[in-house]
C-alpha cells in the first residue's frame, strides 16, 4: 500500500472493518480488534492513525514489530494477518494490519471478541456456543451419534425403510443394492456408522412406541384457530408422535382438511379454474424442509403448523446457521443443512429436490398459486415459515353457482404503503392516516422495519431513527400489484 492509497482508506473514517490507533502502545487493544475482525468481514487496524484520521506516524523499529508479533501470538488458532508499513510525509511511519476474515471461532489471550460497528466488545455466551457448534458440526452432530441405549433395528418401520429403498430407486437416485436387508439399506444411507444404529435412523424410521419417550422431539403439533392470534379458540387441534415420513404424511392430511379451494369462471373460459388457499407442494416443500433444518437436540421442542384467518405459520426449533439470513433464502445461496443425513435419505427419496433450491421452489409456487411471497423470521430460538393466502381469495360456492365475473385482486398494505411513498415523504402517523387506521397498528410498524431493512425506504433523520419528527421516504422501485 502507498501513501495516497493509505490516506484514501483512512479518510473513509473508523467502521467495523477500520480501526485507528495512535500507537503500538495500544497493541493490547488493538489485538481484541482484529479478534474481532477474524470473527467478523476482516478489515485493517492501523498504528500511527488518531482516533480524528489524523496520520501522525510512529517509529517502525525492529522491537515494534516483535511486540506486534508476539500480541499476534496470543490468538487462537494462530492467524498471520499482513503487517506493512507506510511511510509518513514526516518521515515516521504508519503499520497496517491486513487481517482476513471469514467468521469463524477465534480467541485472543482465552476471549473471544465481534465488531459492532467502530465497536470492539466481547463475543456473548450465546453467540460464541452457536459458533462452536457450527464449527464442530461437521463431524460431530447430533443426528449422527449413536442412538439411545436399547434401541435396535427392530424398533424402527421395516416396511417403511424398504419403501424407501424402492422410492429412492425409482426417482433413480440410487442404484439398487446387492443387499436388501434393513440393515444392508440403513448402512448404505449413512444411517449406521461404525456399526452403531444412528439418531437420525430413528428420526426417519422410528415405529416403537417405546422410543417416544427416549425421542419426545420426534413431534408434530397440528393447529387450527378461530381468528389471528393463539388467543383465539381452536376450531382443531392434533398432536402427533412418530418417524419424519409419518408425520409429513399426518401434516399433508390436515392440510387437505382445512385449506379451502378458491374457484372463479372467466369470462373467456367455459370451466371453472380451482386453486387452493396455500399452494401444496409449497406446504410440503416447506415441511420438509423443517425436518431436515430443525435441531432435534432440544428434546421438548417440535415442528409446530399453525393455521389462521389471514396466514399459516410453519415453526421450526433452531436457527440459521452458516450466515444465512432471512433475506437470502430469497436468492440462490449454498445449502447446508443442519441434518445432511436426514436430508439426504429425503433427497433420495424424492421428498426433497436439488440442494439450495427448497426455499427458491416455495417462492415460485406462491407466485404460481397467486400468494404473496412467503417470509421467514427467526425469534425466541426458532425459525417461523409465514405463508399469506391467495390474494383473490373467493370462497367456493357449489357448482350451480359459480362467480360468473373475476374479482379484482386487492392491493396489499405493503404495496399501499410504498404507493403513499412513491408520491411525498411521510412520518408514520401520516401515513396510518392516509391508510385510514384509527392509530398506528402494529402490522404497519411491522412493514416499515422490513422496508428498512430491504432498502426499500429510509429514514429523514438516519442517525435518530426514533425521533418524533422522523418521516420516510422511498428510495428503491419496486413492483407493486394493480388494483
Amino acid at each position: 500500500m502507498n501513501l495516497k492509497e493509505l490516506k484514501k482508506l483512512v479518510a473513509s473514517g473508523e467502521s467495523d472493518r477500520i480501526e485507528f490507533k495512535s500507537t503500538t502502545g495500544q497493541r493490547t487493544q488493538a489485538m481484541k480488534t482484529v479478534c474481532g475482525m477474524l470473527n467478523g468481514f476482516g478489515g485493517f487496524v492501523f498504528f500511527g492513525v488518531s482516533d480524528k484520521g489524523e496520520l501522525i506516524g510512529q517509529d517502525a523499529t525492529a522491537k515494534t514489530m516483535a511486540d506486534i508479533s508476539a500480541e499476534l501470538n496470543r490468538l487462537d488458532p494462530p492467524a498471520f494477518p499482513d503487517i506493512e508499513t507506510v511511510t509518513l510525509e514526516n518521515g515516521k511511519a504508519a503499520i497496517m494490519l491486513r487481517v482476513p476474515g471469514g467468521g469463524g471461532l477465534y480467541t485472543y489471550d482465552g476471549r473471544s471478541y465481534i465488531r459492532n460497528g467502530p465497536t470492539t466488545s466481547i463475543m456473548p455466551k450465546a453467540e460464541y456456543e452457536r459458533r462452536l457448534i457450527e464449527r464442530l458440526h461437521a463431524t460431530r452432530r447430533w443426528e449422527n451419534e449413536p442412538s439411545a441405549k436399547g434401541v435396535t433395528i427392530k424398533d424402527l418401520d421395516q416396511d417403511e425403510i424398504q419403501l424407501t429403498l424402492t422410492n429412492t430407486i425409482d426417482a433413480g437416485r440410487m442404484e439398487r443394492p446387492r443387499k436388501t436387508d434393513t440393515k444392508s439399506i440403513l448402512t448404505g444411507l449413512g444411517l449406521i456408522i461404525d456399526g452403531m444404529l444412528t439418531n437420525a435412523a430413528v428420526v426417519l424410521f422410528g415405529k416403537s412406541r417405546r422410543l417416544e419417550s427416549l425421542y419426545p422431539q420426534c413431534l408434530i403439533q397440528l393447529a387450527r384457530f378461530r381468528g389471528t392470534d393463539r388467543l383465539s379458540d381452536f376450531a382443531d387441534n392434533r398432536q402427533y408422535w412418530g418417524n419424519a415420513f409419518s408425520l409429513l404424511q399426518k401434516a399433508e392430511s390436515f392440510f387437505k382438511d382445512h385449506i379451502p379451494i378458491a374457484g372463479k369462471v372467466f369470462p373467456d373460459k367455459f370451466k371453472r379454474q380451482d386453486r387452493p388457499l396455500y399452494h401444496p407442494r409449497a406446504f410440503r416443500e416447506a415441511l420438509a424442509n423443517a425436518f431436515c433444518h430443525r435441531d432435534y437436540a432440544v428434546p421438548g421442542a417440535s415442528t409446530s403448523v399453525a393455521i389462521y384467518d389471514d396466514r399459516m405459520e410453519i415453526i421450526n426449533p433452531g436457527a440459521l446457521h452458516f450466515g444465512i439470513t432471512p433475506k437470502a433464502l430469497f436468492h440462490p445461496h449454498e445449502s447446508r443443512p443442519w441434518n445432511p443425513i436426514i436430508a439426504n435419505v429425503f433427497y433420495r427419496a424424492g421428498i426433497i429436490e436439488k440442494w439450495g433450491t427448497g426455499t427458491l421452489n416455495i417462492i415460485e409456487w406462491c407466485k404460481e398459486n397467486g400468494n404473496p411471497l412467503p417470509e421467514w423470521n427467526m425469534s425466541s430460538g426458532s425459525v417461523a415459515l409465514i405463508f399469506k393466502p391467495l390474494v383473490d381469495k373467493v370462497a367456493r360456492k357449489p357448482e350451480s353457482q359459480p362467480e360468473s365475473q373475476p374479482e379484482s385482486q386487492p392491493e396489499s398494505l405493503r404495496d399501499r404503503i410504498i404507493h403513499l411513498l412513491s408520491n411525498d415523504i411521510l412520518s408514520k402517523s401520516e401515513i396510518s392516516n392516509q391508510l385510514g387506521q384509527k392509530q398506528i397498528s402494529g402490522q404497519l410498524k411491522k412493514i416499515l422495519i422490513e422496508l428498512i431493512n430491504e432498502g426499500v425506504l429510509s429514514f429523514t433523520i438516519p442517525d435518530k431513527p426514533k425521533s418524533r419528527l422522523q418521516k420516510y421516504k422511498l428510495i428503491k422501485k419496486t413492483k407493486t400489484k394493480n388494483k
